[in-house]
């Protein structure tokens, strides 16, 4: 039976539209289980009623006609449970309600079990037989199995069938996919066709060798002088370490990588054309079965450079310039740096694509360049949505096909809000982060995966508090040297000189991958990580130190952190190689002082030895994401459990107030670093939590000054106690909504879900001098 449900689920999954899954499902699964009837019904969202779909052996007259409420008839009761249901007299059951349309009277046996993705019932799969029998043990757990293989299937037909509408002009359908940078748009989806196709080039022996590897090269260098221009074109807009990502590409097609085996493959008797894609078909085979996420990443890449040297091949690279619609939404299988490199910046609005995450390059340049991305977004046709309006919302990583009236007119009105807002924040972003009862918050800037305006930076921040040195590994194709490490480390701290700089070691592994440093393993989060990683490579780690403390020299205003601390002999370690670093440089003639050392609370365990901790080091950083993730035991990078993942669930919330407490009792200055001190509501729950500071991205900066600047210390503090007696998520979330709306400071929190108006919760006003913005703070808060 195992083989029999392979080849059912196989047959569905290559259905070509929704209804032809539907067909075949309950078409083989008849056969499979020899019954006289296959039905399959779907949960219809807009009337939540279940609605028979498909069916092999009731009257196809009854199709679409026939629907049941959740908990009405044997269906809904299914739906209802959310278990199967096995009988062998169905019309003597209860619940049994009898449809004349369909002919079912015929019928007695009846097995229904429901089709659940994510939690969520799509539908509910039923078999019956004229015999008056109870299906077996076998068949009922055969049909439960097939339910459940069947119902990721299901979703992405559905998902994708719900586009089968937007051939006519109206018709809304949203796609879902993994947020890979933040912000909202609308625009015109502009879909991208590859320049040519590598699965389609016949084979073919040339005639003359030689003029087959002249083309060749001359193809390779006109897509080097493109790569070459959108690197140029990119320039002002992104730092020096992302403007390495196009070297990467030059180097892929340098003579001593790509060109050297298709020139080889070519004296080996095929044309330039086949020989091309040969050998990146069997580069991109490789990488992708990789077990390496970055590496997987780099599939795209070499697939992207393939397809760009064949279409010089076949002469269509010179098929003119593109024309790029005003609000281009991109859109694309994949999406590489040198395609976001010939869209015109003014005309580039957000980017979509059914491949990547949030470590592909594309995904680490539109960060940098402030572009709404969404990326994994499998449920896409491409091929429906050219030219079609959309709504990119990066926050939530969504994309709405052909909205409906009135979600553009919500949408349009947060962007007008969202920038009004920017206009108003501006205005005090060089005032001090101070509380109205005169407390002082330090907000530090959190550095190292954009480029940074440093000038207009440091009169708004108290410092560094987070900068990630493992860009410039990841940017690379060898370890950097000691002096292409301190050049950049210098840059750093002078630019933001006398304002303290907290510089990471070396973080790889989890979720940050080097691709001549693979880490691989089946479980990478709880693995060969951060401080493990450079403990056992002490060569490494002594030259970064080495290479952060050089760059200190003159300027002393270097803190050292080390990440993933969960045991007091790794900070020893640490600690004994810090000072090994510096005796060796004070040899070579350089003294510098000892920099403060602090380690990141981000393993639970450190929880646990924050006394020991303290005899040691000289501060505590909170790393908020992943002590949440190892909290919760939740992979934030994985779909199926990434809802689970919230900074704001009361066990970690409980966690940050204990740790806050300890360290204070410790006399050890303790900050947060994670993406809950990014968030305004967060930075105040933080705040009355008693910490020290506050590092964030730069966007997230004047959002949280102004909370901060507009609720007093024993306001927080308040809001603290109210917040830890809740039980849940959603009950946090939703005292702090409601604490926010009452402080006036609602429209400093992300955009919410749009509601039809007739559901909406009372919120903010509409527009941010509504709300009392236009003369902050409030009445009766003091002015700093």
């Amino acid at each position: 039976m195992l083989e029999v449900l392979r080849r059912i689920v196989q047959e569905v999954n290559g259905a070509r539209s929704l209804d032809a899954a539907l067909a075949t499902m309950v078409l083989r699964i008849r056969k499979a289980m020899k019954t006289d009837v296959c039905s399959v019904y779907l949960l219809a969202p807009e009337t939540d009623r279940f609605v028979l779909k498909d069916t092999i052996g009731l009257r196809s007259s009854s199709v679409g006609q026939v629907s049941m409420a959740r908990g009405e008839g044997l269906v809904g009761m299914v739906a209802l449970r959310e278990e199967p249901l096995n009988l062998e007299d169905a019309p003597a059951h209860p619940q049994f309600r009898y449809f004349e349309e369909t002919g079912e009277e015929r019928f007695s046996s009846f097995l229904g079990v429901p089709i659940i993705h994510q939690r969520r019932v799509l539908g509910v799969l039923v078999i019956q037989q004229h015999e008056k029998r109870r299906f077996d043990e076998g068949e009922e757990a055969f049909l439960v199995t097939l339910g459940a293989q069947l119902a990721g299937v299901l979703a992405h037909a559905l998902a994708t069938g719900a586009l089968g509408k937007l051939a006519g002009t109206s018709g809304q359908a949203t796609f879902k996919g993994v947020a890979g940078s933040p912000g909202v748009v609308i625009g015109k989806a502009f879909v991208l066709s590859p320049p040519a196709d590598l699965d389609s080039v016949p084979d073919l022996i040339p005639t003359d060798i030689d003029f087959e590897i002249a083309r060749l090269k001359e193809a390779i260098n006109a897509v080097r002088e493109e790569i070459r221009v959108a690197a140029e074109r990119l320039a002002s807009r992104i730092s020096t370490q992302e403007h390495a990502l196009f070297e990467v590409y030059q180097q892929m097609l340098g003579d001593a990588a790509l060109g050297q085996e298709v020139e080889k493959r070519i004296r080996e008797g095929q044309w330039a054309p086949a020989a091309l894609a040969d050998i990146v078909r069997r580069h991109v085979q490789y990488l992708e079965r990789v077990d390496d996420d970055y590496l997987r990443e780099r599939a795209a890449d070499i697939r992207d450079l393939g397809r760009r040297v064949l279409a010089h091949l076949q002469e269509e690279g010179d098929s003119g310039p593109i024309e790029y619609p005003e609000n281009t939404i991109l859109i694309g299988h994949e999406i590489s740096p040198a395609t976001l490199g010939e869209v015109p910046r003014e005309r580039l609005k957000g980017l979509v694509a059914v491949s990547g995450s949030s470590t592909s390059h594309v995904a680490i340049l539109a960060r940098a360049m402030g572009i709404p991305t969404v990326l994994g977004m499998v449920d896409l046709p491409l091929s429906r949505l050219g030219g079609a309006p959309v709504i990119l919302d990066g926050h939530r990583g969504r994309l709405v096909v052909r909205p409906e009236h009135e979600l553009s007119v919500h949408y349009s009105r947060l962007i007008a809000e969202e920038q009004a807002l920017s206009v108003l924040l501006e205005q005090e972003q060089d005032l001090p982060s101070v509380t109205p009862d005169g407390h002082v918050m330090p907000l530090m800037v959190n550095t190292g995966l954009a480029l940074d305006a440093v000038a207009s930076l440091k009169t708004r921040v108290g410092g560094v508090g987070l900068y990630r040195t493992e860009v410039p590994f990841m940017m690379n194709d060898r370890f950097p040297s000691e002096q292409e490490q301190a050049r950049l480390y210098r840059e750093q701290l002078a630019g933001f000189a006398p304002l303290p700089v907290t510089m990471r070691t070396l973080d790889i592994g989890g979720d940050k991958d080097l691709p001549y440093f693979p880490i691989k393993e089946a479980n990478p989060f709880l693995g060969w990580r951060g401080i493990r990683v450079t403990l056992d490579h002490p060569e490494v780690l002594m030259v970064q130190l080495r290479a952060m403390l050089r760059a200190a020299e003159g300027l002393d205003n270097l803190r050292i952190m080390l990440p993933m601390v969960s045991g007091i002999e790794e900070v020893d370690a640490a600690l004994a190689l810090v000072n090994r670093a510096l005796i060796e440089l004070a040899e070579d003639g350089v003294n510098v002082s000892r920099p403060s050392v602090g380690v990141m609370i981000e393993v639970p365990a450190a929880l646990y030895q924050l006394e020991a901790l303290a005899t040691r080091v000289d501060f505590f950083s909170v790393g908020s994401n992943d002590l949440t993730q190892y909290l919760l035991a939740v992979d934030r990078n994985n779909p199926r459990v990434a809802s689970l993942y919230d900074a704001c669930h009361p066990a970690v919330l409980r966690a940050l107030a204990r740790l806050a407490e300890e360290s204070k009792a410790l006399g050890m200055p303790v900050s947060v670093c994670g993406e809950l001190a990014g968030d305004p509501a967060g930075a105040l729950l933080l705040l009355g939590m008693g910490f020290d500071g506050l590092s964030m991205n730069a966007p997230s900066l004047p959002r949280v000054r102004a909370a901060i600047r507009r609720v007093s210390l024993a306001a927080a503090q308040g809001l603290v106690s109210e917040v830890l007696c809740q039980p849940t998520a959603n009950q946090v979330h939703g005292l702090l909504l409601e604490r926010m709306q009452a402080w006036e400071l609602a429209h400093l929190l992300p955009p919410r879900d749009h509601t039809p108006r007739s559901r909406q919760r009372s919120g903010p006003p509409a527009s941010p001098q509504a709300t009392g913005w236009r003369h902050w703070p409030p009445p009766g808060a003091r002015r700093p």
